[in-house]
């Protein structure tokens, strides 16, 4: 987000066609959509979240240095492609994320989770405030409004690998550790009745972390050196007995992944559009865009918290049903109010923060409830590969959406009209498989595991 308010004016000071703007967008979101499934096959086979994070992070560290350099638009567009290739590292996360947490709680800490994800949103366009004031040079390279958010972010990201490096480690699943209390509690009754000390070789590797037992010492290990238990399951691979077709062609499924591409299709679109429609209409420069960007996450964390708190009182379709309600809402003002501006001045700019203040607050609805939903609708075991699909899906919306918008500037009535009949599609969609958006798949799990072991 610290490059969004100054991309489009560092594309033209490059001598970039205006496509470079969509292009330059949608170069991060395609090697993302390629990396996601790789790092979360990665996760699903080793279960090691932090190596997986550090060797992404290196990517961005690299990708945003080469958008500082700003040598040629050629150059910045392949910053971003190697950029991109960072964000794959996210399907590890909320795989891991899905087996540390209980399905009945997942969507209250998604909610948290993407909270702090639009935190950095609304933080990164107000650094643009002081990056703005940059004007040296560092060695033969320029340090300027424009690329001073690359030198700033490779900075964070070296910052962050420190921090996983020494602040971070992989815990167990949450199965593992349900399997450890049991046992350590039934080792204790027994330590009761027999009335004797266990020896002091197994309290030591319990210590290792907190309740592992001796006997798991035949399985995965974790980054800090414990290892996870053993079960059938694991012991076969988590791929064993495991069918694409059975796992994601099912109704449920179609239409969670639909709406994780529509949903982000829209917004990028609409994100795209943003800039070149407020220098246009309103004469907005970099500080005036900083601040409605920061407005706009404001707006987001806020309806994440909201979307929090309805998670623990309402179901997550109902959350998904009520954020599509509002995403149509949107788009019917945008087509009313924008393709055609009536009126000037405080009037149109009135027209134009409605419609964004609509579209931003549905965001949160449909983001928590779909990617909740789609953890407990697909196989636990296999979460790291099945969460790298789904951001695939959005990595394709958001390298497709970017692509349309900017071809479109000039003909909001093609580009929203089509973004129009995609919502309707998705709503016809969740109106006819509402039902089925409902029961984790933890007795399918079972049943696999349990066919797979026969």
């Amino acid at each position: 987000a610290v490059i969004l308010p100054t991309i489009w004016k560092y594309l033209q000071t490059l001598h970039a066609e205006p496509y470079f703007l969509g292009l330059g967008l949608s170069a991060f979101s395609l090697t993302g959509l390629l990396a996601g499934p790789l790092f979360g096959h990665w996760s699903d086979r080793t279960r090691r979240t932090k190596a997986i994070i550090l060797f992404a992070n290196l990517f961005e560290i690299v990708g945003n240095f080469m958008y500082f350099m700003g040598v040629s638009k050629w150059l910045l567009l392949s910053s971003r492609l190697v950029a991109g290739i960072g964000t794959g590292a996210g399907a590890s996360i909320f795989g891991y994320l899905t087996r540390a947490t209980a399905p009945e709680g997942r969507a209250t800490v998604f909610a948290a989770v993407m909270a702090c994800r639009q935190a950095g949103l609304l933080i990164g366009p107000a650094f643009n405030l002081f990056l703005r004031l940059c004007d040296f040079r560092l060695g033969p390279f320029i340090v300027n409004k424009y690329t001073s958010p690359g030198l700033f972010m490779c900075f964070l990201w070296m910052l962050l690998q420190l921090a996983v490096v020494f602040m971070y480690w992989d815990l167990p699943p949450r199965g593992a550790l349900q399997r450890e209390e049991k046992k350590q509690e039934e080792e204790e009754e027994g330590e009761d009745e027999e009335g004797e000390e266990k020896p002091l070789v197994a309290q030591d590797i319990q210590k290792s972390y907190g309740s592992i037992q001796s006997a798991d010492i035949q399985e995965l290990p974790l980054s800090n050196g414990t290892l996870d238990p053993p079960s059938p399951s694991r012991s076969m691979g988590p791929f064993h007995n495991f069918s694409v077709s059975r796992e994601y062609l099912r109704e449920e499924v179609m239409v969670l992944l639909t709406a994780q591409f529509i949903t982000l299709f829209n917004q990028t679109a609409l994100e795209t559009m943003v800039t070149p429609l407020t220098q246009k209409y309103f004469n907005f420069g970099e500080l005036e865009n900083s601040a409605m960007y920061c407005l706009c996450g404001i707006e987001v964390i806020a309806g994440f918290f909201f979307v929090r708190w309805l998670s623990g009182r309402y179901a997550d379709r109902v959350i998904l049903a009520v954020g599509l309600v509002i995403c149509n809402v949107s788009c019917v003002w945008f087509l009313i109010f924008l393709c055609k501006p009536r009126g000037k001045g405080a009037w149109l700019l009135a027209q134009f923060v409605i419609g964004v203040f609509l579209q931003v607050l549905g965001l949160p609805f449909v983001s928590v409830s779909q990617i909740s939903l789609f953890s407990k609708v697909t196989a636990e075991k296999t979460q790291g590969f099945s969460q790298g699909l789904r951001r695939s899906v959005g990595g394709l919306a958001t390298i497709l959406g970017p692509l349309w918008a900017g071809g479109l500037i000039g003909n909001l009535y093609v580009m929203l009209g089509v973004m129009m009949g995609l919502l309707t599609l998705l709503t016809v969609m969740m109106s006819v498989f509402y039902n089925q958006l409902v029961e984790p798949r933890t007795k399918t799990d079972h049943a696999d595991t349990q066919e797979g072991c026969g």
